[in-house]
Parts: C-alpha cells; structure tokens; sequence
C-alpha cells in the first residue's frame, strides 16, 4: 500500500513538473498533456523495459494515466494559480524524483537485483522522465548541467540500503530516504552546488 501511495505521488508530481514546462512553452492542451505524460511515466517505462516487465507498468495499471489526464485538466482550469509556482518547477521535480528513486529501488528489489543495480534502476526512473520531458521542449536536460540531480538520486539510494540495516520499519527507511532525497536538492539548489565542470574559458 505504501508502495503504491509513492507511485501515485510521484506521477503527480511529475506530471504537474511537466505541465508547468509545457505552460512555460505555450504548447496547446495535447502539448501539455503528452509533456506530462512522458514525465510521469518515461523513466518507469525504460525501468521495466530494463527489467523485462511486459507490459510496462502504466499500461496494465490505467489509474496512472486517468492521475495524469487529472492532473492536467486541474492544471489547465487553475492555470493563473498554477504561474505562482513557475518558479518552484524544481520543487514538485524534487518531490518527484524522492519518490520515485524509491519506486524504482522497490521494482529492483522484486526483481531480486543486488543494491548498485537498484539504485541504478531507481535513478533511471526518477530522471529519465525529465530527460524526455527536457528534450521534447528543446531544453538541454537538467541532468546533464550543473544541478547534481542523479548524484543525489544515488546518494538518497545508497541511505536506504544503509537505513535498512537498523531495526527499523521498512515503510520508515523508504520515508527517510524520500526526505533525504528531497533535502539534499533542496539545499544544492538553495546554495548553488554542482559539479565540477570539465570545461575551462
């Protein structure tokens, strides 16, 4: 149930990510709503792609695609409300990648794959859906400039399966990890921290 609570949140999340990119791009309300879709379910279809999951997940669980279609029309009649938060776009991708890091480490876990594979798979399902999202706009995708959002996907990954070895509740460890997650782009937003850049002017 937990599990399913996550994936919920964080196909809205990402979906609201992608309608405020597709608003900001002045593509009309199919525009808006293939932006969305593709944000919220791009990383997890390459995920279970990865993992031999056929089909891939939102297509035997349609709830993810009436969320999105939701979430779009909500959008869409509360557009004005919605440009006060054009400046916060990182914040609902934060909340979006915290949890869906976790989605991905969960479908690893079923899977039976070792830790470094499952946080590779939660990384791929919370920034490959961005990355089509970034790419489908004409934008270079952030993961690929100077934000440390995979790293911080890999690092909030790495405190699950660290957390987990205290004897403490799993749903626990999944929340924690989430909020780590979430604070640590937070705080790398908030005070310009990147990495390194190989180029030199």
């Amino acid at each position: 149930m937990f599990y399913l609570i996550i994936d919920i949140l964080g196909t809205i999340a990402f979906a609201i990510s992608g309608v405020l990119v597709a608003m900001e791009k002045k593509l009309d309300v199919f525009g808006v709503l293939i932006i969305a879709f593709v944000t919220a379910v791009g990383g997890g279809t390459l995920r279970d792609l990865l993992i031999g999951i056929r089909p891939v997940g939102w297509l035997t669980a349609p709830i993810h695609i009436v969320i999105i279609i939701v979430t779009v029309f909500l959008a869409i009649l509360f557009v004005k409300q919605l440009k006060y938060f054009r400046k916060s776009l990182f914040l609902f991708d934060t909340i979006g990648i915290g949890l869906y890091t976790m989605v991905g480490i969960e479908k690893g876990l079923l899977a039976e794959l070792s830790p470094i594979m499952c946080i590779a798979l939660g990384t791929i399902t919370a920034c490959f859906g961005g990355v089509t999202r970034d790419i489908l706009c004409n934008e270079i995708p952030v993961i690929f400039r100077k934000e440390v959002y995979a790293t911080i996907c890999i690092v909030g990954g790495l405190s699950y399966f660290l957390i987990i070895q205290l004897p403490i509740n799993n749903t626990i460890a999944h929340s924690a990890a989430i909020v780590i997650i979430i604070a640590l782009r937070i705080i790398a937003v908030r005070f310009k921290v990147s990495l390194p850049n190989i180029y030199r002017d």
